[in-house]
């Protein structure tokens, strides 16, 4: 089998779980003996570029000829079974479906955010959850809060963009929603469910889980969106010393938070970014892993790296959080859902019930992204840390284990080369 990967890899200066995902994902289909032709461009070329490259990147969002040059040569010359793509902006361009269709090659698409509504992406602006744009034809309200980049003009370029593919878009052949609830977001689009199937992402098999540590571990960019300030509010409420230590890794714009809690509190560290090994100590060191998003976070990987090393999650209930924790019951196989969960977790010294305002799913906790919601939580999930860290590394095994996740991709694959939907 011959695949096109096609991506644009987003800075490297900026960390990115999306191109961390790509190159594993390349990886893992090559060891399994795909065939794998990158298409790959990158935003670091931008600033190398010619005078009159750069002239043409306001439209290359919309359509971008040299990308569909060099596409349409790759598609003639090495005739693939089928184009997979990712992010397409700004270099590449949603026009690559139509010349993928032009040339007879089906394609898929791994949705890792909200782009084909959202300008920013993310469904977030100004401390809160939007969907300002939603079901409109043009995305005004983008352009009027500079939602891309900061900039009145890019966002109405983008949003122009979205406007102008929404027929693109909707001409995948296949969808790849890494969890069930991005399958909700394209089916809310107008894509029919036969189109969409819901395959997460992978990380490496770290391999038998230590035992487990004490405490928490947040894990994730220091940015509004991520919560952190939601669990520095939530961690105050409780006495100092009385839940273990709080450890917190990453780096960002909230960055000053997490330095003056480290500063007034013994019972909070700050790790920094850390590189791959200083991740693994950190996850074995830990009992529990915090999600805190304030966002429909689509798929944070820090939640399959926990349950990878055997580490429930406690998150809050938004996005693809309680999907990965086995917390949307319907989507569970029986004898896994919260009334079975609740019994083992009792049984581990979790408590007899759960207090109000808490889900139990089979590898964590989700709550409402409110301090007092989390605060509550945090006792219960320290408690209940040992009852569910077999049940972590278990779903691991069977949802998230790169040998799973490669079977279906290379399956969606072969489904699509037998029966293009675009013929």
């Amino acid at each position: 089998m011959r695949i096109v990967v096609a991506h644009n890899r987003y800075r490297e200066a900026q960390p990115s779980g999306e191109n961390t995902i790509v190159d594993s994902e390349i990886a893992q289909l090559t060891a399994a003996g795909v065939e794998v032709l990158p298409f790959i461009r990158s935003s670091d070329e931008i600033p190398s570029m010619s005078k009159a490259a750069k002239a043409l990147l306001p439209i290359s969002p919309i359509w971008a000829p040299r990308a569909q040059h060099d596409l349409s040569r790759l598609l003639t010359e090495h005739r693939p079974d089928v184009l997979h793509l990712h992010n397409p902006y700004p270099l590449i361009s949603p026009w690559v479906v139509r010349t993928a269709h032009r040339h007879g090659v089906p394609v898929v698409q791994t949705v890792h955010n909200y782009r084909q509504v959202c300008s920013s992406g993310i469904y977030f602006r100004d401390g809160v959850i939007c969907q300002d744009c939603k079901g409109r034809a043009l995305g005004v309200p983008a352009i009027k809060h500079r939602c891309y980049r900061d900039s009145a003009v890019q966002s109405a370029l983008m949003a122009t963009t979205l406007a102008v593919h929404r027929g693109t878009w909707r001409s995948v052949d296949r969808y790849i929603a890494l969890t069930s609830a991005i399958a909700d977001h394209l089916r809310d689009y107008g894509i029919p469910d036969e189109r969409i199937v819901v395959k997460p992402n992978s990380v490496p098999d770290p391999g038998r889980p230590a035992p487990l540590g004490d405490g928490f571990l947040y894990m994730a960019r220091l940015s509004p969106e991520k919560g952190v300030d939601l669990l520095l509010d939530a961690w105050r409420r409780h006495p100092v010393g009385s839940l273990g230590t709080l450890r917190v890794a990453g780096d960002g714009e909230l960055r000053h938070l997490v330095e003056a809690a480290a500063a007034e509190r013994p019972d909070v560290v700050y790790l920094g970014q850390l590189d791959r090994a200083g991740v693994q100590a950190a996850v074995e060191a830990s009992a529990v892993v915090i999600a805190a998003a304030m966002w429909h976070d689509v798929l944070p990987t820090v939640i399959i790296e926990a349950l990878a090393n055997g580490r429930p999650v406690l998150g809050t209930a938004l996005g693809g959080i309680p999907y990965l924790v086995g917390a949307d019951a319907p989507h569970e196989p029986a004898g896994t859902g919260p009334a079975e969960i609740a019994s083992a977790v009792a049984g581990g010294g979790g408590g007899s019930a759960m207090p109000a305002g808490i889900g139990l799913g089979e590898a964590g906790w989700v709550v409402a992204p409110e301090p007092a919601a989390l605060a509550a939580a945090l006792p219960v999930a320290r408690a209940g840390a040992s009852g569910l860290a077999l049940a972590a590394r278990a779903r691991y095994e069977r949802t998230f284990h790169p040998d799973v996740v490669t079977k279906q991709l290379i399956d969606i694959y072969a489904g699509l080369a037998r029966t293009p939907n675009h013929v």
